[in-house]
């Protein structure tokens, strides 16, 4: 089954997190524009070559205006509760949702969206 990754993961993959082996199974491995940016803008200069050789091997989707419109909403419901959530974030939220993919992230308060399928990676202690 397909698993849609917030840039936490795919930093966390960057830097060896033991847990990236088991998301392998779980191709393909989707990821946003939003997390390309992300990744390269936080990006050490001695990590070039293996960031750039790991994005090419995931899936990269477009967003569009239902993304955008999607992602304006909760920015917007959520602050009128005084819940601020990162314009990236919800982004990223909605290409997952938009998809039907659930959403891989080592952060899951930052995605309180119902209608979001969200996965603790790593995942929690049994």
């Amino acid at each position: 089954m397909a698993l849609f990754l917030d840039t936490s993961v795919v930093i966390d993959i960057l830097r060896g997190a033991d847990f990236a082996p088991a998301l392998v199974q779980r191709e393909p491995l989707v990821i946003s524009p939003i997390t390309v940016h992300e990744v390269l803008f936080g990006m050490r200069p001695a990590e070039e070559r293996m960031t750039l050789e790991l994005l090419e091997g995931l899936l990269v989707v477009s967003l569009g205006q239902a993304e955008a419109r999607m992602s304006g909403h909760w920015r917007r419901g959520y602050a009128s509760r005084g819940l601020t959530l990162s314009r990236e974030d919800t982004l990223i939220a909605a290409g997952a949702v938009a998809h039907g993919i659930p959403l891989a992230t080592g952060n899951v308060r930052d995605f309180p969206m119902p209608e979001l399928r969200v996965e603790q990676w790593p995942p929690p202690p049994v």
